[in-house]
């Protein structure tokens, strides 16, 4: 089978082999989504080497259990030992031992068939797309932010970054809590996309200095360099910074800002499938709108180059 690699800091399409099924499910890929962390990993994030791809939507091929084959299923992308104490409670996105698809110790998605553990699958509604169904994994991230910040309907929050992530989490956080959200950027097409939402957006360079300190929570959505101090200077006294951005790079810390202001700060990785399959089954979240093009598994090289030119929201892979 046809699969987008990076090995030896080289990205190209190989043949390799198809995966069996043995105690994991073999997943017919219909759909694949390029990521920021594919293109971070092409730059050294992560240290991974093999097959690329982590969000998709595919068809169950073959599975020690039958209940699943056949159907049209998305894929949480950590899996477990299933025997620590976070896989006991059903969580594997921090097991010390899981691996990640495409990410960490597992080939991914960018390819014709990937495997996963049965337990990370989840079938998707006959009323969402290919197209829609996709964004599952990045829309559970997005969902995740209410896991690790305490945001109700009274809560200000400011999203940093119009970029897929920065869209998808004003969307989310408008659908879940209907919360004051607002979103910040620089790209005043991609901003109507969140105001055709009904959602607050602000153009970076019109940001007025009479928002400082007035929000609860800020996401950093951005993966730029200036989004943490950006963030610093919008959050209220003892208010709460959740980052969301993964990146090769690093980036300067004002300690004694978060220490004298009594900022919280918290990361937000991966969020739960279901909870975002639901937001696409209602469809209350525009994601349609982020799709700039679908391109053949066998462009994959190219697909991601193009996902990384300025002002490129999504790329679609299709195998």
């Amino acid at each position: 089978m046809k699969a987008l690699r990076f090995e030896n800091n080289q990205l190209s399409v190989a043949e390799v082999k198809v995966p069996r099924a043995s105690e994991e499910a073999v997943v017919r890929v219909l759909l694949s989504g390029v990521c920021n962390t594919d293109l971070e990993i092409a730059r050294g994030y992560a240290g991974f080497q093999g097959t690329l791809g982590h969000e998709f939507v595919g068809v169950v091929e073959d599975a020690p259990e039958q209940t699943l084959i056949g159907r049209r299923v998305v894929g949480e992308i950590n899996a477990g030992c299933g025997k620590c104490e976070g896989c006991a409670g059903g969580d594997a996105r921090h097991c010390p031992a899981r691996t990640v698809l495409g990410i960490v110790g597992r080939d991914g998605a960018h390819a014709e068939f990937l495997r996963l553990p049965i337990v990370n699958l989840l079938p998707v509604p006959d009323s969402v797309s290919d197209e829609r169904a996709v964004f599952t994994e990045p829309l559970a991230a997005a969902c995740g932010i209410i896991e690790r910040a305490r945001i109700d309907a009274n809560t200000r929050v400011a999203v940093i970054g119009d970029g897929k992530l920065g869209l998808l989490c004003v969307q989310a956080l408008k659908a879940q809590v209907g919360t004051g959200v607002t979103l910040i950027g620089k790209h005043q097409t991609k901003l109507a996309i969140a105001a055709r939402r009904g959602i607050e957006t602000i153009l970076l360079k019109q940001l007025s200095h009479s928002l400082k300190h007035c929000f609860d929570v800020v996401v950093e959505a951005s993966g730029a360099a200036g989004g943490f101090a950006l963030a610093l200077d919008l959050l209220r006294p003892r208010g709460t910074l959740v980052l969301k951005s993964t990146f090769s790079g690093t980036t300067s810390l004002d300690a004694a800002r978060i220490v004298v202001d009594e900022i919280n700060v918290v990361g937000s990785r991966c969020g739960r499938f279901a909870p975002a399959l639901e937001l696409l089954r209602q469809n209350t979240v525009d994601v349609e709108s982020l799709i700039n093009e679908t391109r053949p598994l066998a462009d994959g090289v190219a697909a991601l180059q193009r996902a990384a030119e300025s002002g490129v929201l999504k790329v679609l892979l299709r195998p």
